[in-house]
């Protein structure tokens, strides 16, 4: 069966060696990674993907885990990647960790930033909203998006964070790269658990120290699905944790690739 390109995710690669996936959390695109992939570039390959509603990748009516899954196999195929390492933030954890439990076989190592394989509350609704009711025809700049958003949504570098996706048209409108609706009737499906299953190899939990996603509560959840686990925790940083403290999580990552590196 034949693919159609519009169903390969956007991605990018750089450098070479062993090859390393980064998938990026909700509301984020490659770019969000990028840092980490500069500094493992040089002794591997880094492939940043879109993942499906987000960045520059297709727009799907399905927003669940085992079809994001399906996606990075896709990937991993077309680049004719038998076996990866996996580092993923929040979503983009959750999807590395099912992914690695659907094909244990085809994961080396796993790198997870502050997410457990649990389902959680759906604490990002209100970061949804906001993006939902700003009224775009009223936006001529990123100045403007940035002050209708702030009457919803206090901090500066979340909103501009988020702004990362609103795109300008050839008319100068703005819309989203977003598929907002489908996040929106996909957000349960996002906050849920991810598939049960065992994956025995090496696993690096990366914890912001003033984060409340990866607490000891959770440590079942994530014993019943992974034998081999490591925790590393990032004092002063809270969920974004690859954004608030990169040069930390950078090498604490890296540290763990290289320690599970077969070259």
């Amino acid at each position: 069966m034949s693919m159609s390109k519009a169903q390969l995710l956007n991605y990018e690669t750089t450098g070479s060696g062993e090859p390393v996936l980064l998938l990026h959390g909700l509301f984020g695109d490659l770019d969000n990674l990028k840092g980490l992939g500069r500094d493992l570039q040089e002794d591997f390959q880094v492939i940043m993907v879109d993942i499906r509603n987000h960045g520059d990748s297709f727009h799907a009516d399905t927003m669940n885990y085992s079809a994001m899954a399906d996606d990075v196999t896709r990937v991993l195929d077309h680049l004719e990647l038998e076996q990866v390492h996996m580092v993923g933030h929040s979503m983009g954890g959750k999807l590395a960790m099912e992914f690695a439990l659907t094909n244990p076989d085809r994961v080396i190592s796993l790198v997870v930033a502050d997410i457990a394989p649990v389902a959680y509350d759906t604490r990002h609704r209100d970061i949804l909203d906001a993006l939902e009711a700003l009224d775009l025809s009223k936006v001529s700049s990123r100045k403007d998006a940035d002050q209708l958003l702030a009457q919803h949504i206090d901090g500066h570098n979340v909103r501009q964070f988020l702004l990362k996706n609103l795109e300008r048209r050839e008319d100068n409108s703005y819309e989203w790269r977003l598929n907002l609706p489908v996040l929106d009737a996909c957000y349960g499906e996002l906050s849920d658990a991810v598939r049960e299953g065992s994956y025995d190899g090496p696993v690096l939990f990366i914890k912001g120290g003033e984060s409340d996603y990866l607490t000891a509560e959770y440590e079942d959840a994530i014993r019943e699905r992974f034998s081999d686990v490591d925790l590393k925790v990032i004092e002063g940083a809270g969920h974004w944790l690859h954004a608030e403290k990169p040069r930390i999580f950078n090498r604490t990552a890296r540290s763990f690739l290289e320690q599970h590196s077969r070259t």
